[in-house]
Order: structure tokens, then sequence, then C-alpha cells
């Protein structure tokens, strides 16, 4: 009797979801064709109302509007008020870009603790930008305590994923020992990322 109450409650549940999954998603495609007909301001009411409600396509939407004063007056702190919101519900994406807002401290106080905590959960989700910046950042030394292996590893895994990090990669090859190349080439492929959640809309 209580597991057929529990299956009704997870039945129930998942209807629940797939109906607010539904409706968040007909509302972002009412954002977007505000947006198509100049109505900047129904655009910007409806993706603040479902970025409010935790949906993180509103929330990067809003996030890159802000940063890049598209249909709205530029404001990073805005910027990284929203997309701070998207990092802390596991998106990717966000974790890249409120890393980067504290990296350069824009529309937030400059840390580079902070930047290289949400870039590197970024970076072990997949993201190639985000591993492209990680190789950078243990290149430099900067916010992290300088390290080839380490920065060869991420250059090749974005490089993997995309057109970023082979130059770079090279480049740095250059400065490292053979067992070192041997090293970062090891952990490249022993890499598995580390997926917070799946991409949706809310």
């Amino acid at each position: 009797m209580r597991s057929s109450a529990v299956l009704s409650f997870l039945i129930v549940a998942l209807i629940t979801v797939s109906l607010v999954g539904q409706l968040f998603g007909e509302q972002y495609e009412d954002a977007q064709a505000a947006h198509n007909q100049g109505d900047y301001l129904t655009e910007v009411k409806i993706l603040r109302s479902l970025a409010v409600q935790g949906n993180l396509q509103a929330q990067l939407k809003l996030g890159h509007m802000y940063s890049e004063g598209q249909s709205l007056p530029q404001d990073y702190t805005e910027a990284a008020n929203w997309f701070k919101k998207a990092a802390e519900q596991g998106d990717a994406e966000g974790q890249y870009y409120i890393g980067i807002a504290y990296q350069l401290g824009k529309g937030i106080p400059q840390d580079y603790y902070e930047a290289m905590t949400w870039i590197l959960k970024s970076a072990q989700q997949g993201y190639a930008i985000a591993q492209f910046v990680l190789g950078h950042m243990y290149s430099d030394g900067e916010g992290v305590p300088q390290d080839y292996v380490l920065a060869h590893m991420w250059f090749n895994l974005a490089a993997s994923r995309s057109s970023l990090g082979e130059l770079d990669k090279n480049q740095i090859a250059s400065k490292m020992t053979p067992s070192e190349i041997a090293e970062a080439q090891k952990l490249a492929q022993e890499w598995k990322p580390k997926v917070e959640r799946e991409k949706m809309g809310h």
C-alpha cells in the first residue's frame, strides 16, 4: 500500500514538472516573439517573471542582455546577479560567466578565488571555453599556483571539444619536460565530466 502511494506521488510530481516545463517553454517563446516585434518591454517583463521563478533560459538571457546592453541599459551588476542565479542551479554556462565576472570585477567585487571556483565548476562539466580559460589561469598562475601540467590538460580538453586550446597547448608544451607532457596527456585521457544538472528550461 505504501509503495503504491509513493508511486502515485512520483507520477503526479512528474506530470506537474512536465506541465510547468511546457508552460515555461510557451512563455519563453512569447518573450522571443515580443523581441522579434520590437516590443522589448514585454520581452523583459516575461523574462524577468520566468527568471524569478528559476527558469534557467530566462536567467541566462537576462544576464546576457544586461551584460551587452541589449534591449536593456547595460548593467554589469544585474548581469552578474542573473548569471549567479543560473550558476547556483548548476548550469555550466552561468558558472562560466559569473566566474568571468569575478575574474574581471565586472558588476561584482574582483575575487580570483571565486573566479577559480566557478570557472572550475563549469570546466568540470565540459564547458569548452571554461576549460580554455582555466588552462590560462594555471599557465599564468592567476588565482591558482602556476601548474603547466594542469594547464596542458585543460587546453587539451578544450581543444578536443572546440577550436580553442590547440595552439596554447603546443606553446605550453615547449616549457614542459617529456614526463610532464605525458602526465598531462594521461590526466586528459582519464578525465570525465561532472554534470551537475541537465540543461533544461527550468
